[in-house]
């Protein structure tokens, strides 16, 4: 076992501070402990040296650079060692700003420094203190988030510990992370009443109702106080003239540990007066604990009085918090941080040669050590303590965040007690925490859903109104937009899918244009039927059964075609749809065209000389005009699907909460050119019917055919601006009533007359009635 030790005259220790001592004697055990561990660093004996920086920046300073050169002003050694021991690493210091100081200058060497107590997340930047470690969290405001306090005061030290503090709470509180500052307040060094009214009456004046850190011997009552690991724990102010202000103070402490055999190891203390190993310390500890002293008492030591040291009084039968082995706090931080160091040597000796880490897969050498070399082992380091706990660093030197949640407790009875109530314990990124109920402290309460946030003019970004989203957008911090498809709900808090509106089968509008078509279909074929049953009547026979045969059947597919615009569109539907409906109705009307162009020649060819006539409309001729008319459409169907085909649409414009589907004609000329071929053919047919009007015969066909052209033309007159007026499924419906209307226009003016004549008046559907009558008008 190495031991060093050292003395400075000029030095004058006022008071003894038992809980160093108690830090100092936890690492002792640590290392007695890990040299009896056969698993742990075998035939490795590891010693240590105690510096007491007597919270002295200059001295602590002196200490770690004196550890890291190897220039120990005083050195024993044991009898089996020889050389100088390597300085592994440094556990402390105790304090941020310290830490700060020391590991700036020991990152340059890259010598390990291991602290048990420097909270600052400043030390966490790699860049700068590359060797730095500790086995205490940095400092961290997990609880805000986890109690939903966003809005909060902070009070700092002015010092590198609170400047540092207040910057990473700002950090972590910030508006991204939901949270913002009330104020941020320096407390004073010394006592400076007006500042600490002021800050004090900016306090009172806030909405927060948590604040960080603290004052004291303030009326401000009615808050929560948050505080840091330094006074959680504090003695000092758990005192029952601060607690009607600091009562129910909720703060995080270090983790509480168990050590096992720590306290009969302490115990064992002894005085050596005859050896400088570390004796000055220790003799100062016997003296103040026992309020003793050794003659002569130690040079510079203040005198405690009383009876001489014997050096063999019993330590159990005195109380002191050095025995204290129920709240290990920060010593158990030291346990940690001495076997941080011990597993990180024992992984290096481990190391194979060949397949180390360094250069050309070298291992690192106990007798030719390298600093650096610890710290790469120090960044692995993962092991599990007695007490349960793992540690392992990131890969900033931060150990994983175990805190303990105390709180502050004012009995009934006039007592105080500090109550555990809770961890915060981060493992695998999770953070759990006990049951709590604490108080409400945001600047604006959570906006509702269908709102958004809205700034306050020169306030912090935490306090907002609320302002309710347009439609279209719902709220998470800010509203958003639905996806294209969607549209948000009427609160406003989530997007729906949107109504899918096209002319269906199962809506009433659709339900009754499928029937009137069905119906017109049905009608259609019962007339065929009773033409096809008396086609050997004169009625029949007198206007051409052909003809009435074939306009039958096409105003049958006209009928049937109007089917196709109703329903969900589909790509071959947009394309047969208009082809279908275009051809369907040349049909027709080339059949009424041709039944008007022999109703003229018939007159004319009774006329004398003008039998010739009827050979050109003869059967064959009726049939290839009809033919041919119905095959320029057909064409121009062909031309209009290849070059711009008509194509299912998903329009969003005449309505924002509905997708409205439809069929887009692709290109406006084709389907122009289709309209304009049958409006040319029906206004034909209109006037050449209505020039043979009054033609002589007792069933002259021109009126009824002048008549039906009359009504077909109107019907799609009209339909042209009802069309473009009409948005969506409704242009469907509008084109939809325009064929049936058309259909059962031809269908009653050029059939009704005659299935009246057929099955009503039978009397009249006779070859002597029809000449006679047609004789009597002559």
């Amino acid at each position: 076992m190495l031991y060093f030790s050292i003395e400075n005259s000029n030095i004058l220790f006022v008071r003894f501070d038992v809980l160093g001592f108690k830090q100092a004697q936890t690492m002792a055990f640590a290392i007695d402990e890990i040299n009896r561990n056969s698993h742990l660093l075998p035939n490795v004996t590891l010693g240590y040296s105690l510096y007491d920086n007597c919270n002295k920046l200059g001295i602590g300073f002196r200490a770690a650079l004196s550890l890291a050169s190897g220039l120990e002003e005083q050195v024993t050694l044991h009898e089996t060692c020889v050389g100088t021991p390597p300085v592994l690493g440094i556990v402390g210091d105790d304090s941020s700003t310290r830490s700060i100081a020391i590991s700036t200058v020991l990152g340059l060497y890259r010598v390990p420094m291991v602290s048990y107590f420097s909270t600052c997340s400043c030390l966490s930047d790699r860049q700068k203190f590359p060797s730095f470690f500790r086995t205490i969290p940095s400092d961290a405001f997990q609880i805000l988030k986890h109690f939903g306090w966003t809005w909060a005061g902070l009070l700092i030290s002015d010092n590198d510990y609170g400047l540092h503090a207040a910057r990473s709470f700002q950090t972590d509180l910030s508006p991204s992370g939901g949270g913002c500052l009330a104020y941020l307040e320096i407390l004073p060094e010394g006592d400076d009443p007006a500042e600490l009214r002021r800050i004090v009456n900016v306090m009172k004046k806030s909405t927060a109702h948590v604040v960080i850190v603290f004052v004291v011997r303030q009326n401000v009552t009615g808050l929560q106080w948050m505080a840091s690991e330094a006074w959680s724990s504090s003695a000092m102010l758990q005192t029952p003239h601060l607690m009607p202000y600091l009562g129910g103070t909720l703060g995080i402490a270090i983790r509480r540990g168990e050590i096992p055999g720590l306290r009969e190891f302490m115990l064992q203390i002894r005085p050596d007066l005859h050896h400088n190993n570390n004796g000055n310390t220790m003799v100062r500890f016997w003296e103040y604990t026992f309020q003793c002293r050794f003659a002569p008492p130690p040079e510079g030591w203040v005198e405690a009085g009383g009876a001489l040291c014997t050096g063999h009084e019993d330590l159990e039968n005195v109380e002191t918090e050095f025995l204290d082995i129920l709240n290990l706090r920060p010593e158990y931080n030291v346990y940690k941080a001495v076997y941080a160091l011990a597993y990180a040597l024992d992984e290096m000796l481990h190391c194979e040669p060949g397949r180390g880490p360094f250069n050309r897969n070298s291992c690192g050498n106990l007798q030719r050590l390298e600093p650096w070399q610890l710290v790469y082992y120090l960044e692995k380091v993962n092991f599990t303590t007695p007490f349960g706990d793992q540690v392992s660093v990131d890969e900033n030197g931060d150990v994983l965040p175990i805190y303990d949640i105390m709180n502050w407790q004012w009995l009934p009875d006039g007592r105080i007690k500090v109550q555990n109530v809770g961890e915060v314990k981060k493992s695998n990124n999770i953070y759990l925490f006990f049951s709590l109920q604490p108080p409400r402290s945001v600047c604006s309460e959570s906006c509702p859903p269908g709102t958004r946030m809205a700034r306050k003019r020169g306030e912090p970004e935490c306090c907002f109104d609320c302002i309710p989203c347009s439609e279209g957008k719902i709220n998470s911090m800010e509203c958003t937009s639905c996806p294209e498809d969607f549209w948000s709900s009427p609160q406003r808090d989530h997007c729906l899918p949107k109504k899918i509106d096209f002319l269906s089968y199962h809506e009433p509008l659709g339900i009754c244009l499928t029937v009137t078509s069905l119906l017109g279909t049905f009608i259609c074929a019962v007339v065929l039927g009773i033409f096809i049953y008396h086609r050997r009547t004169p009625i029949v026979r007198a206007n051409n059964s052909e003809l009435s045969f074939q306009l039958l059947l096409s105003l049958k597919l006209c009928f049937l075609c109007s089917l196709l615009f109703i329903g969900h569109p589909r790509h071959w539907t947009c394309q047969l749809r208009h082809a279908a409906f275009g051809i369907s109705f040349v049909l027709c009307v080339s059949c009424i065209l041709v039944k008007t162009m022999v109703v003229l020649a018939v007159f004319k060819a009774s006329k004398p000389g003008g039998e010739a006539s009827l050979k050109w409309f003869g059967a064959l001729q009726q049939r290839g005009t009809v033919l041919v008319l119905t095959s320029i459409q057909a064409t121009i169907c062909t031309a209009w699907l290849v070059s711009s085909s008509p194509a299912p649409h998903k329009n969003t414009q005449y309505h924002n909460d509905k997708i409205v589907y439809e069929c887009v004609v692709g290109s406006t000329i084709g389907f122009a050119v289709l309209l304009g071929y049958i409006g040319l053919l029906a206004v034909l047919s209109f006037l050449l019917a209505f020039l043979a009007r009054n033609l002589p015969d007792n069933f002259n066909e021109a009126k009824l055919i002048t008549f039906s052209m009359l009504i077909f033309c109107a019907v799609w007159v009209a339909f042209v601006p009802a069309y473009i007026s009409s948005p969506g499924k409704y242009a469907d419906a509008v084109e939809v009533f325009a064929i049936l209307a058309s259909s059962f226009g031809l269908l009653v003016a050029l059939f009704g007359p005659k299935c009246y004549i057929i099955l009503l008046r039978p009397e009249r559907n006779t070859k002597k009635a029809i000449m006679g009558r047609g004789n009597t008008k002559s």
